[in-house]
């Protein structure tokens, strides 16, 4: 199985691409429930393919000069640990009990409810703090935050892969007063730095699948380089929608609620039929409509 993987890639690749959002969230319940993967091994195979996979999106932020490299030490003091910890729990869930997969998948359902509850929460989300162009002086309160935050998201990270692209963006948004540029820059560099030390534990541990993470950047790298040329008129707040709907269901999914299939089936028909018909009367309202070079 090989083309499959890379088309998974080419897929995700380009989701994030064109909407700069966490398409990489999609990932384990992907491999998960399409190509039946155990639960630790999809955790371990999507952490370390969004390690390689986000470095090239945090290698342009930083470039550009969106990245707020003192936040992301402080936060990365916390999360680079604490994933690592959530990397060992995984492992000793393995080690000493025998319905770990299952402990495992109901574990990657409940952050991937709270992941996709998360997007919706970004699409509306209009507070927070007042962000300002000027130059962001940590002090010594935003510091403790910062670590903080780090440590309970990076221990999610470690354990499930969910959150590294959805969790820290949220509370940026609410707690500090950085531009969404800079706070884009700031939670991809931030992914990809956390993403390589949970990774390499996992790699360690042996959760990784080295042909399908191979085969899944013969995709993904493409798609995005080639994705991100262009932006795509659907708004962000659908975008997120579709995306948080979609984390939601494979989160009940992998919970094995009541009927979880039909649910699945039912809401991901929806979401199809609701981006198609908004497609349309796009069409219709402006017949010239199509995606455009950035």
């Amino acid at each position: 199985m090989t083309w499959q993987f890379t088309l998974t890639g080419l897929l995700l690749g380009s989701i994030v691409g064109l909407t700069g959002m966490g398409g990489g969230s999609l990932l384990t319940p992907i491999l998960v429930i399409f190509f039946g993967f155990q639960p630790t091994y999809a955790v371990g195979t999507d952490i370390f393919h969004g390690a390689i996979f986000k470095s090239f999106g945090a290698i342009r932020h930083r470039r550009l000069g969106t990245v707020h490299a003192h936040l992301t030490l402080w936060m990365f003091a916390g999360s680079g640990p604490l994933s690592l910890t959530g990397v060992e729990v995984s492992h000793l869930i393995q080690h000493h009990f025998s319905n770990a997969q299952t402990i495992e998948s109901y574990a990657v359902g409940a952050a991937l409810i709270a992941g996709g509850s998360g997007f919706l929460a970004k699409s509306f989300v209009k507070g927070g703090m007042q962000s300002s162009e000027g130059p962001f002086i940590m002090r010594r309160r935003d510091k403790v935050i910062a670590v903080l935050i780090g440590a309970v998201f990076g221990f999610v990270v470690g354990l499930t892969s969910v959150g590294s692209g959805t969790f820290f963006g949220l509370v940026m948004v609410l707690v500090y007063p950085l531009t969404m540029a800079r706070i884009v820059g700031t939670d991809i560099f931030h992914a990809a730095a956390l993403l390589w030390v949970a990774g390499i534990g996992h790699l360690v541990a042996g959760d990784v699948s080295m042909h399908a993470t191979a085969w899944l950047l013969t995709g993904s790298v493409p798609g995005i380089l080639i994705s991100s040329g262009y932006t795509v008129k659907l708004p962000e707040v659908v975008l997120r929608a579709a995306l948080g709907g979609i984390l939601v269901l494979s989160g009940l999914k992998l919970l094995n609620v009541p009927e979880a299939n039909w649910i699945l089936g039912g809401g991901l028909g929806a979401l199809a039929v609701g981006l198609a018909a908004y497609t349309v009367a796009l069409k219709l309202g402006d017949p010239g409509a199509t995606p455009e070079r950035a």
